[in-house]
């Protein structure tokens, strides 16, 4: 903006007006509404006046107050002093705008501009109905989170006259106009004519915007402002288009075609829809991934919507965020969808509640969320009615669209799109990118990233389009087809749980977690069919990211609903053979057992190669923890030899693994090793990645009961960081127990402290004492103690995990001879012996030398 044509003549005046406003209705003892009131105009201009928001009132305006107000002679010319900077000049009654600029069939007439401000106010848009509002550009606001969009817009607005038009677009609130106000600022230089705004109006027609840019650069008419205009480069600023969309596409068409060098920036939540505009959807701020349970807090602040929470909040109250906020704060910019508008109404409640208790009472009302009401205004425009503006702007099509898309959770893709979008046959599938683009057009939905699941409708928009989809009577419809959608998702992502693909496979199901849990809730009422299928292959899965129990919980609701009693053999023992996958180890259930029988002999019937070897493969599992040690061995023995028949190597690697452990158990660790590298071979053959990470883990393991502890940390070391990535929390405790054993022995106390405070970092409080879990702690504390020379200590530790690791683990004969040799308590052998005997474990040789220690001192 040049200095000539974008400020007041008076800025003495401009500044002494608010402040004699503001005294003389305080004198009078008037509030702001009932000066308007009285005066015959709205109390908004009022409210502006008083704030040094409007610019140049009109002097019919000035007059009306002073007799509002009562002043007369030296009082009455005072104010009217005061206000003659900002008296806008009236526009002459002939002026009127060229032919080339009347839209069609109109005849030339007196058109006049109200000048104003309008508010400075991160995400707000003033609504006054008023016909075309000419403006003063503001003060620019500190904008977080837009320095790319500030960066690319202001290139685009330096460029050439390859694009006349640029329009901002997207949902009320995301912060427009505030990016827009920035961006002149940034463009100052480029434009020798000017920069000005219009603020447009409800019911503006075109030749009210055309005097309204008329008027704001600082001339009487259309007319004069092509003379003042051409040849030279101007930029025009157009706010809130979507009030008259068709009058600004109009106004602006005729400007652009006759002032070459004139560019114009609109923000709106539609695009003016002019040839060569460039629409630029502006999104909401960036948010933390749900996955940020326990966020760290400078990983935290990297994110704009917290940065903007926390700036807002700083000025409410004077203390920031404590740790124990800080969860709620990740979990509220989320819930508000990174919208800046909802951010501020948000941060501004922290004046009285802390951010755990504004999740608690707002989390799930975002869109009642709204300022409080202005002086005069007996309610205050909320979320919902924003974001309703929008919704209207759509066609009914692109509606019933939009509440089916409400159903997604989180992130989806256009082919899951596609799906929901589709109708009942195959002549009815529909092409989802045209309406994906009109969405994404007026800021009603939010892409990011580059993978296939990049769109996601802001949260705000979830929850209206939601409440009009019950409205409408269409929610059980739509939730089944989203379940089925899901299901089969889930279905064509499975098999991929294994190979090479499963890092993918796992991260996609991860992205869908939340469509995963409210496909599986509402199916379980409505379709327990799809339920049970979803659930059941589901189960890797679950096992994979440590979700045991609330796959357990499912499925033993599903399986025992009476409505699924009918479903195929297959479904069914697919089900319970998921169920007893993610049993609790520590605790196998007969019941597990049972059914993992059960459904060993449905595939066998079935003659389903792949599931009579998983069955096999959980089977195993559960007979080991269950101590028929002898009998898992033989299930193990005839998967491999099915796997070899098949030509299977992953179910040869799997088996190899399992015949390991066995190997190792009888004190065979050669054998064990060996059996460990064909595993390894096997694995990488079929690119199984994961197998080969849990056979580095056990080579961990073989390798510290051979006695090389620093071998053994190595590979132990390796495969934890091989595990961040593949989940696995039971291995990876595995794992840590294992170097942390390894240390220890090789008497690396520090680090093996270390260790161990990791370890009982990893207990969840839900777990008791005497779990497995707690064992692998209790059996390298006292390890630890034993090695330092402490005893007593270690005798504690040792009997502690004898107890929690369970008879028949090779852990507690470990702890067994750890509690003999640091007691000298020679009852200990015959107990010892005899767990040895009944479970086939044979001692070590280090282990037989501290035996022998303890008998050569009793003798």
């Amino acid at each position: 903006m040049t200095p000539d044509h974008g400020r007041s003549r008076s800025s003495a005046g401009g500044a002494v007006l608010p402040a004699l406003l503001r005294g003389h209705r305080l004198a009078a003892g008037l509030t702001q509404a009932e000066l308007a009131t009285r005066a015959g105009i709205g109390v908004r201009t009022v409210r502006d006046l008083e704030r040094g928001r409007s610019s140049r009132p009109q002097r019919t305006t000035v007059d009306l107050l002073a007799d509002a107000l009562g002043l007369n002679g030296p009082d009455r010319a005072a104010f009217r002093e005061a206000a003659r900077g900002r008296v806008a000049t009236d526009l002459p009654e002939e002026a009127a705008p060229p032919a080339a600029l009347l839209p069609a069939g109109v005849a030339p007439a007196v058109v006049a501009a109200t000048a104003t401000v309008p508010v400075a106010r991160s995400g707000s848009e003033e609504t006054d109905p008023l016909c075309g509002l000419s403006v003063d550009l503001p003060p620019p606001v500190d904008l977080i989170g837009r320095d790319h969009d500030l960066t690319e817009l202001t290139r685009l607005l330096r460029r050439g006259r390859s694009t006349p038009v640029v329009s901002l677009v997207g949902l009320a609130g995301v912060g427009k106009s505030a990016l827009a106000l920035a961006v002149t600022r940034q463009v100052a230089d480029r434009y020798p004519g000017g920069i000005a705004g219009v603020l447009v109006g409800e019911g503006s027609d075109a030749v009210c915007v055309l005097s309204a840019a008329a008027t704001v650069f600082g001339v009487t008419g259309p007319t004069e402002l092509v003379a003042r205009l051409t040849g030279v480069p101007a930029l025009l600023l157009v706010d809130a288009v979507e009030r008259a969309p068709e009058a600004v596409a109009e106004a602006l068409d005729r400007l652009t075609r006759v002032l070459p060098e004139l560019r114009v920036l609109t923000a709106g939540r539609q695009p003016v829809g002019l040839p060569g505009e460039r629409v630029w959807p502006v999104p909401p701020l960036d948010v933390p991934p749900e996955d940020k349970t326990d966020p760290d807090p400078q990983a935290l602040a990297g994110y704009p919507a917290v940065r903007l929470f926390t700036a807002r909040l700083a000025q409410v109250r004077r203390e920031p965020p404590a740790p124990e906020e800080l969860p709620a704060l990740a979990a509220l910019v989320r819930r508000l969808g990174g919208l800046p508008l909802a951010i501020e109404l948000m941060a501004a409640r922290g004046r009285i509640l802390d951010l755990n208790e504004l999740l608690d009472r707002y989390g799930d009302r975002v869109l009642d969320l709204a300022p409080p009401p202005y002086p005069g205004e007996a309610v205050a425009v909320t979320l919902r009615e924003a974001v309703a503006t929008s919704y209207r702007l759509l066609a009914s099509d692109e509606r019933a669209a939009l509440r089916r898309l409400a159903a997604f959770r989180n992130r989806w893709s256009v082919g899951l799109a596609e799906e929901m979008l589709a109708g009942d046959g195959p002549e009815a599938a529909v092409d989802p990118v045209p309406l994906l683009d009109r969405l994404l057009e007026l800021g009603l939905l939010s892409v990011r990233g580059t993978g296939s699941f990049r769109f996601r409708l802001l949260d705000a928009v979830r929850d209206f389009a939601t409440e009009q989809l019950v409205a409408a009577g269409e929610e059980t419809c739509v939730r089944r087809r989203h379940a089925q959608i899901v299901l089969r998702l889930v279905v064509r992502t499975e098999p991929e749980l294994t190979g090479p693909r499963m890092i993918g496979a796992l991260h996609r199901l991860d992205e869908l977690t939340g469509d995963i849990v409210a496909a599986l809730t509402h199916a379980s009422g409505d379709d327990p069919h799809t339920a049970l299928r979803l659930a059941a292959a589901l189960s890797r899965w679950l096992r994979l990211r440590g979700r045991d129990g609330a796959g357990r919980q499912w499925l033993r609701r599903l399986l025992a609903d009476p409505r699924t009693a009918d479903a195929g053999p297959a479904v069914r023992a697919s089900a319970a053979l998921g169920l007893a996958r993610l049993t609790a180890v520590y605790d196998v259930d007969p019941v597990d057992v049972l059914a993992a029988r059960d459904a060993l002999a449905v595939f066998r019937r079935l003659g389903d190669v792949a599931g009579e070897l998983d069955a096999r493969g959980v089977l195993c599992t559960l007979l080991i923890w269950g101590g028929a040690h002898d009998e898992a061995r033989e299930q193990a023995e005839a998967t491999l030899a099915m796997a070899r028949r098949h030509d299977r190597p992953r179910d040869m690697a799997v088996a190899q693994r399992g015949l390991a452990w066995h190997d190792a158990r009888a004190g065979d660790l050669t054998a064990a090793r060996r059996r460990l590298a064909a595993a390894d071979r096997l694995a990488g053959q079929c690119g199984e990645q994961r197998i080969r990470v849990l056979a580095r883990v056990d080579l961990a393991e073989v390798t510290r009961l051979e006695g090389r502890y620093a071998d053994a940390v190595g590979h132990g070391r390796r495969a934890l960081a091989a595990l961040v990535e593949l989940g696995e929390p039971g291995h990876r405790r595995r794992a840590l127990g294992t170097v942390g054993l390894a240390l220890a022995q090789d008497g690396r106390f520090a680090e093996a402290g270390e260790v161990l405070a990791e370890l009982r970092a990893t207990v969840p409080a839900q777990w008791g004492a005497g779990r497995v879990e707690d064992g692998v702690s209790a059996l390298l504390e006292a390890t630890i103690a034993l090695h330092r020379g402490d005893r007593e200590m270690a005798a504690e530790w040792f009997a502690a995990a004898s107890e929690a690791v369970g008879r028949g683990r090779r852990s507690a004969v470990e702890a067994l001879v750890g509690l003999a040799a640091s007691t000298g308590d020679g009852t200990l052998l015959d107990r010892l012996h005899k767990v040895c005997q009944e479970n086939g474990i044979r001692l070590l040789p280090q282990e037989e030398a501290l035996l022998y220690a303890l008998t050569a001192a009793r003798s």
